[in-house]
């Protein structure tokens, strides 16, 4: 039986999205995770500390006789790894842990304009040479391939079943009811009130999930929002909102939008980062700038399709290296 690691994002997290994540990557691996064992590690906490390095441990032990690992999705790799809060916890201590590490739809945040030597070394020493990587977008693809990797741009997992038949069977008509959501570390009170502003006056109910740890403080803090429902911060009471008739989703949160969209949810995101950005030039999700709010409430009250571009010729391409 195989041995295989995942170093998994969802775990020690304060964002749900990453959870969405994780979600698409179980039920996407599954070809190959349901015949292995698995172990999983979180990607935002250290693996050792420092006198278990000198020690024999069973997480040394797994990570390093393992047949496979993977970088389980989400903004891990970046240009400078010095950082306080890195997605991807790693440094020279544990880097040999996650030797030979296939990314698999890993992005790349925005952080610094040119790649160290310190971050380049750690890449170049965890990293598969053998295998290829699967990235979230284009621009993650060419800079890992700049390094000198393998890749492909498969997108997100969490894109991977939405081909065109499952899209077109997405409604193109407004709901009465919305979804929406905000993003704590990405506030811009002025706009984001007048996103509640709009939501309200175009929707009979409107429903607020809290997809961050600090959402609902930061809801608070803004107007017109008596009559807002609130859904708990967990996938279970967003999957059974996502499960009603006669709803749309719009928001800031990347991840929740693609969730809405996989439980055929009509869906517009609006872009804080590059991550939204990305993968609309890539995949053509309904993604607007959060500065557009004119555009928005035109897109609201007309008719659109949901058409999002999977490639499934690179998707398999890179799954049919572990069969």
């Amino acid at each position: 039986m195989k041995k295989i690691v995942l170093f998994d994002p969802s775990y020690g997290t304060s964002n749900l999205g990453d959870y969405i994540i994780n979600d698409a990557i179980m039920s996407q691996m599954n070809f190959l995770f349901k015949e292995a064992f698995l172990y999983r590690y979180s990607t935002h906490t250290p693996l050792i500390r420092l006198h278990q390095k000198f020690l024999h441990t069973k997480i040394g032990d797994n990570c390093t006789l393992s047949d496979l690992k993977f970088l389980g999705g989400t903004n891990l790799l970046k240009r400078n790894l010095l950082t306080l809060s890195p997605d991807w916890n790693i440094s020279l201590l544990t880097r040999s842990l996650y030797s030979n590490s296939i990314s698999l739809g890993c992005g790349m945040a925005t952080n610094g304009k040119k790649l160290n030597q310190y971050t380049r070394h750690i890449y170049k020493s965890t990293l598969s040479h053998r295998y290829i990587h699967s990235t979230r977008d284009e621009r993650t693809k060419l800079f890992l391939e700049e390094m000198g990797f393998k890749a492909i741009n498969t997108g997100c997992p969490t894109l991977w079943k939405l081909d065109r038949n499952f899209c077109s069977t997405i409604t193109q008509n407004k709901a009465s009811k919305v979804v929406f959501t905000l993003t704590d570390y990405g506030k811009d009170p002025q706009r984001d009130q007048t996103l509640i502003d709009i939501l309200n006056n175009n929707y009979q109910t409107v429903f607020f999930w809290i997809q961050g740890s600090e959402d609902l403080a930061y809801l608070k803090f803004l107007k017109g929002t008596s009559r807002i429902q609130l859904i708990p911060p967990n996938l279970t009471a967003y999957d059974e909102l996502l499960s009603r008739d006669d709803l749309d989703y719009v928001g800031t949160r990347l991840h929740a939008g693609i969730y809405a969209i996989q439980h055929k949810v009509r869906s517009i995101i609006l872009a804080v980062d590059n991550r939204a950005r990305d993968m609309h030039a890539d995949y053509n999700l309904n993604v607007i700038e959060r500065d557009d709010l004119g555009q928005l409430e035109k897109m609201i009250t007309s008719d659109f399709a949901t058409d999002v571009r999977i490639n499934e010729q690179r998707i398999n391409l890179w799954k049919q290296q572990f069969e």
